[in-house]
């Protein structure tokens, strides 16, 4: 059996997806669904009356997204098949959102993941204090 070289077994690992590797697709995956708007916009529409909102509703839904982290986040959202864009040819044109069952999946996981910050945030600070209070004294 041959001996592969550390390039090699890097680029062997990535078509058996090593997340652990940075080459790796589903490491980029994870990067992206792991930025705090796209856990936002997905738990926004995952809630959504209807399953679907307009671009102004989740601009106001998520407090401090730019428009333009918003329209970013959308259209790769989008290109990677988690969202659903309708576009409805009124004056003004109406733009709704949808999560894909792709999307509704994740969105599952990262509701799961908000609950669990919102339920231990005082726990979480409550460490925060006390390793910065003993970083202090040291």
């Amino acid at each position: 059996m041959a001996t592969l070289s550390a390039a090699a077994r890097r680029e062997e690992a990535r078509y058996a997806y090593d997340a652990f590797l940075k080459e790796c697709p589903t490491s980029q995956l994870l990067a992206r669904i792991s930025d705090k708007w796209v856990g936002l916009i997905v738990s926004a529409l995952g809630k959504a009356e209807g399953g679907s909102m307009r671009y102004s509703d989740l601009g106001r839904k998520i407090p401090g997204v730019s428009q333009k982290m918003l329209t970013q986040t959308l259209r790769s959202l989008e290109r990677d098949g988690l969202v659903s864009r309708t576009v409805t040819p009124t004056v003004p044109v109406r733009v709704d959102y949808r999560l894909t069952e792709l999307g509704a999946g994740l969105g599952t996981l990262l509701s799961s993941v908000k609950l669990w910050a919102e339920t231990h945030f005082d726990e979480v600070s409550a460490h925060r204090a006390a390793y910065d209070e003993a970083a202090q004294s040291a």
